[in-house]
């Protein structure tokens, strides 16, 4: 279960991320180029996770 949980914590925080970089303040862009990493490292968390089995 906790797999699925990063996975989709993953995907929200990329897909925020995203947004904010597009918008004009260069602080919005830089913390969302931020949440996108914290995104794309729950994901790969979250597919370890699911490699290794939820007893980690």
């Amino acid at each position: 279960m906790g797999e699925l949980i990063d996975k989709i914590k993953g995907n929200v925080n990329e897909a925020v991320g995203k947004a904010k970089q597009n918008s004009d303040n260069p602080d919005t862009r830089a913390e969302g180029a931020e949440q996108e990493g914290t995104g794309k490292a729950q994901q790969l968390g979250g597919k370890i996770k699911g490699a290794l089995g939820d007893d980690i």
